[in-house]
């Protein structure tokens, strides 16, 4: 690719009392040396020590934004909103963008005219950044993720400023799995824009006991929402013969993609604390 030509790929970082994990984070985007990152920082109130390690990073990024959010979905949007690139992503604060990511998205970008979302590969890392299972996209399938035949890992999906805009950002009720809405309102909302997925290692998602995920606390609302999503996904509410055709899928997705995880994305998030 022409260095004088690149894509600007906007990446917002939501920050909020990480400071154990922020600087690698934060470092896993710059050190690729991207010359068109544009990164933004949303810290809604950090007490951590979060706050001054942001002030020292201040010089590098694009924005910083300290203002108060009403939870994470709505954090990440006033992120975006600041943003003025072509192709969006985020890296939370505990995650890793992995490298040579960035000129990897923008070469797909670049080589693929009105592409509206990328998904790639990546893993499972623990509380030390160490590497614990390889973990990715599979095939971008509504279907497949209402039946819980489809890997998703956020820290690997980045998207056209357009496709988010169609989709109206992220849907700030949600406190539990906004990036799986998301993936989902965005392929609702472009369904002749192509989605393509790719092999290339993109991001890591750190996994311990306090996020979420790992920790299983929500555990009901997360369960509310992921029946909500299912239903979005496929359309319409649940049905008997779903039984019989989720093993169906998830049978011919580890057949499409053998070396894929094997977590599927209800899987993933699905508050079992057991899963780490």
């Amino acid at each position: 690719m022409n260095p004088t030509n690149l894509p600007r790929i906007s990446v917002v970082t939501l920050s909020f009392n990480q400071a154990p994990f922020l600087e690698a984070a934060l470092a896993s985007l710059h050190d690729q040396a991207y010359p068109a990152l544009e990164h933004i920082v949303v810290d809604p109130g950090s007490t951590d020590g979060s706050r001054e390690i942001l002030e020292r990073w201040r010089p590098r990024l694009a924005q910083l934004i300290l203002d108060p959010d009403k939870g994470p979905a709505d954090g990440l949007n006033k992120g975006f909103a600041a943003a003025t690139g072509e192709i969006f992503g985020y890296i939370n604060a505990d995650d890793l963008a992995l490298p040579g990511s960035l000129a990897a998205v923008a070469t797909y970008f670049a080589a693929t005219p009105g592409l509206g979302q990328l998904l790639g590969q990546g893993c499972i890392i623990n509380r030390a950044g160490q590497h614990v299972r390889a973990a990715g996209c599979s095939r971008l399938s509504l279907a497949d993720f209402g039946h819980g035949a489809m890997t998703y890992l956020q820290q690997a999906h980045y998207f056209s400023k357009n496709a988010f805009q169609a989709a109206g950002g992220f849907n700030p009720e949600n406190r539990t799995c906004w990036d799986a809405e998301l993936l989902i309102d965005m392929t609702l909302a472009g369904a002749l824009t192509p989605a393509l997925n790719v092999p290339d290692q993109l991001g890591a998602f750190r996994l311990y006991g306090d996020t979420i995920t790992g920790s299983g606390r929500m555990a009901q609302r997360m369960a509310l929402d992921i029946a909500r999503l299912t239903e979005k996904a496929l359309g319409r509410p649940p049905r008997p013969l779903d039984l019989l055709e989720a093993p169906a899928r998830l049978l011919a997705r580890r057949l499409r993609s053998p070396a894929a995880t094997l977590t599927g994305l209800t899987s993933r998030l699905r508050p079992n604390p057991a899963q780490s």
